[in-house]
């Protein structure tokens, strides 16, 4: 005792430091607690248990309790904490379920004092009285709660929450009997220490386990609670309902929550994962923090401030087993680097822009009183400090509204409707989008559609007979995969030749890829096609192409079939081309039957299109006879880039769901997952959750997969016993009774289940639609009054 008194002596006369420092753990460390006269802190964790002095220039350690030669579980602790009343008393919570205190006054190396071994499971949390020097509450995985009388040798009251684990206890500062407890299922209850057969109140704090919950040290009222949701809630314990007065959204589970002293407003937070960082917020601006600590590269296990009326220290301890004193002042401040600019389009196409605006105003030359009372004089106001000032950073928001019907997004929703994406043959998934697109007035989407189911299609799925010669109209085009040297001999070596009827639409062009098909059909390069004024159409099998479906025309003024003169001085003559290859054999045989074609010159007096293909002059082959898929994977990939970058990725991504294999290796996977992240982002505004569901499933991409396997567990209790159900059935394993019943025909629900949530009695869907159609009283007879929305 003596020992350990002037150890503190000479530290309370030994000057505190005033910086940032750190020092270098043996083991990362769990909890850290701090001493009433802020000279000495305790460091706590699995394989640690040291006690530190805060001299003027480092951390300097004073003190190793775990001694002996084979430590017990006792020295692994998950938490620690200081008496604020009687410096030589510390309590460990252990990872065995044992609490114990801890004597810094005895003689001995071993410093152990208590040992309560009452829990069952891991203790999480341990907190001594703010004023009462003997009385210890601890919270345990058990769900229990107890407190300890020091002079005791074991518990004086156990407190059972009726739920799962006790995560934090802490004793109001304020009221002398009341403590709060978190919970595991999201429940926050409070206790009187008079009373621990029931709890004074419970609510419902958060979605998921509370972590951590702290009295406000000048507000009687408030209590802080911090969750895996990501939150930190303030709520006012005054009234006869806890009431949420202030919530904070943060970026990871809150693992600490600690109230700044003498800052009503402040709170510093540290996170259980992912995020390093300690963030102080001004629960009055809860989108970003009023400042941040980045000094930990792990996860931040504790937080304390150092002194109860001291706002400008703070020490933390990580997993990256380091110890820190953060100075405020050395604050980053993430509000200095936001940007007051923002620029958003709204779904229906509404531009919203946001930009800084001046600070200046026409009064701003007037100096208001720092107070709002004149009776006393102004040096009895204190000058706020800037450096605990939010920074004044405002904008001016603008919103554009655009016409409903130009941008009307009905083609965009009956789209994701009507497609089909999978569970039919390629060419008709093809057919399919195409006949959806052209019926929604979208041309170039259907062609498109069209394109893939001729590059793609297996032609040895489809007959390719010779060439219709009666045909009227043109329909489909036949696949290109199937175009090869022998059906054009066999199509072109026939006497008859294809004709229009007239008031028919014209093609005006086709447009070939690059690298997909080289023929020479330019006028001026093969004197032999001079018959046409335009390019030549070109039929390749015998499939039909239905204009419409492949390319937009040209029908005003045409109620009659042009004739296509070529007067014989229309054209130079040219010089005779020497090594131009001599045509194919039917060609030269066509040639000498034909009376009108006379050496290099053409007097052919009316030729149609079709019938000039006839005299098409092919140098060689340069394809083989049949086109891998392959071969058209640039060309889609660019296309699939151009839908992206149009904004149209229902397209791009629809595209790559029916397309599949053929596709997907020629696009990396950030790119597809952009797709998918942006077109899933659309379907969920318009609230077409089913099609947003498909496409998740039809998606190869694992970070899209994973979107909805996330929080889809439904844990489901009986109706009768209260208690939770197994997976393996309807009947409950303790009662032995239907769980789910339904209320109207009092038979199993095996599909979908509608319940009241003011009475918990519901039933078939289709039964309690019905039911409340006529009565407005619950079906079971309860006398509540349910209502259906």
């Amino acid at each position: 005792m003596e020992k350990m008194s002037r150890v503190t002596t000479a530290h309370s006369s030994s000057a505190i430091s005033c910086r940032t420092m750190f020092c270098h753990l043996d083991a990362p460390a769990n909890a850290i607690s701090v001493c009433r006269d802020a000279t000495q802190v305790v460091v706590a964790g699995r394989n640690i248990f040291k006690i530190y002095a805060l001299e003027e220039e480092q951390f300097v350690e004073k003190l190793n309790l775990r001694v002996g030669r084979k430590p017990s579980l006792n020295f692994s602790c998950a938490d620690v904490m200081w008496h604020q009343m009687e410096e030589n008393l510390l309590a460990t919570a252990a990872t065995n379920g044992a609490v114990v205190t801890w004597n810094l006054g005895k003689p001995s190396r071993n410093k152990q004092d208590q040992l309560f071994t009452e829990h069952k499971r891991t203790v999480n949390k341990v907190c001594f009285h703010p004023s009462e020097v003997y009385m210890l509450l601890s919270g345990s995985q058990d769900g229990f709660m107890k407190c300890f009388d020091l002079r005791k040798k074991e518990s004086v009251s156990t407190f059972s929450g009726q739920s799962e684990s006790v995560r934090d206890v802490q004793f109001s500062i304020k009221d002398y009997f009341t403590f709060a407890a978190t919970f595991e299922n999201g429940n926050v209850q409070v206790w009187d220490i008079r009373r621990p057969d029931r709890y004074e109140r419970m609510f419902t704090a958060h979605t998921g386990p509370v972590f951590c919950c702290d009295w406000h040290p000048d507000d009687r009222g408030w209590l802080a609670t911090g969750g895996r949701d990501k939150m930190v809630k303030v709520w006012d314990m005054t009234t006869t309902r806890a009431k949420e007065i202030y919530c904070v959204q943060t970026i990871a589970s809150v693992a600490r929550v600690k109230w700044r002293p003498e800052k009503k407003f402040h709170l510093a937070t540290c996170s259980m994962m992912v995020d390093h960082n300690i963030y102080v917020w001004d629960v009055r601006r809860p989108f970003i923090p009023f400042a941040t600590f980045e000094e930990h590269k792990d996860v931040t296990t504790g937080i304390v401030w150092r002194h109860q009326h001291d706002p400008h220290f703070l020490l933390s301890g990580s997993k990256d087993s380091t110890l820190y004193q953060h100075m405020f002042k050395d604050a980053t401040r993430p509000v200095d680097k936001a940007n007051p600019e923002g620029l958003c389009f709204g779904l229906f196409g509404d531009l919203a822009f946001a930009a800084k605006e001046s600070l200046i105003s026409s009064d701003a030359n007037r100096k208001p009183y720092p107070g709002g009372d004149r009776r006393y004089p102004i040096f009895f106001f204190k000058k706020p400090d800037p450096t605990e000032q939010f920074a004044h950073v405002s904008s001016a928001l603008s919103v554009f509204e655009t016409d409903l019907d130009s941008n009307c997004m009905d083609w965009f929703v009956k789209t994701a409707q009507l497609y089909l994406l999978c569970g039919k043959p390629f060419a008709e998934l093809c057919d399919h989008n195409a006949k959806v697109a052209r019926e929604l007035k979208r041309p170039q989407v259907s062609t498109t559609w069209t394109m893939l189911r001729i590059m793609f299609s297996d032609p040895a799925n489809l007959t390719t007979p010779g060439l219709n010669h009666s045909l009227s109209k043109l329909g489909t085009l036949p696949l290109m995969n199937s175009f090869n040297m022998k059906e054009i001999s066999s199509g072109i070596g026939t006497e008859s030749r294809l004709e229009r009827s007239k008031g028919e639409s014209r093609q005006d062009n086709l447009h070939l890829e690059p690298g997909t098909l080289h023929i020479s059909n330019n006028n001026e390069e093969n004197e032999e096609t001079e018959g046409s004024e335009g390019q030549a159409e070109y039929m390749f099998g015998d499939a039909e192409l239905d204009d419409d479906d492949l390319y937009s025309m040209e029908q005003e003024n045409q109620t009659e079939e042009q004739e296509y003169m070529l007067p014989q001085e229309a054209f130079q003559l040219r010089h005779e081309i020497m090594d131009n290859p001599s045509a194919p054999e039917h060609l030269q045989q066509d040639k000498a039957d034909s009376p009108h074609v006379s050496g290099n010159e053409a007097e052919v007096t009316c030729l149609t299109p079709i019938e000039s293909f006839s005299l098409i002059s092919i140098s060689q082959p340069l394809f083989s006879p049949h086109l891998p898929a392959s071969f058209f994977c640039p060309i889609v990939r660019e296309m699939l880039s151009y839908y992206a970058e149009q904004g149209d990725v229902q397209m791009a991504v629809s595209v790559l769901i029916v397309l599949g294999e053929r596709i997907r290796k020629e696009i990396d996977d950030l790119t597809q997952e952009h797709w998918y992240m942006s077109y899933i982002d659309l379907l969920q505004r318009f609230e077409l959750w089913n099609v947003s569901n498909e496409v998740i499933k039809l998606s190869t991409c694992s970070a899209i997969t994973c979107l909805n396997q996330a929080s889809t567990t439904l844990h489901i209790n009986c109706s009768n016993c209260k208690r939770p159900m197994s997976n393996k059935g309807w009947i409950c394993d303790r009662c032995h009774q239907c769980a789910s019943v339904c209320a109207v025909c009092h038979h199993v629900v095996k599909g979908l289940f509608v319940w009241c949530q003011g009475c918990s009695h519901g039933g078939h869907l289709e039964h309690i639609m019905n039911w409340l159609k006529s009565s407005a009283h619950c079906p079971a007879g309860c006398g509540h009054l349910c209502e259906y929305t």
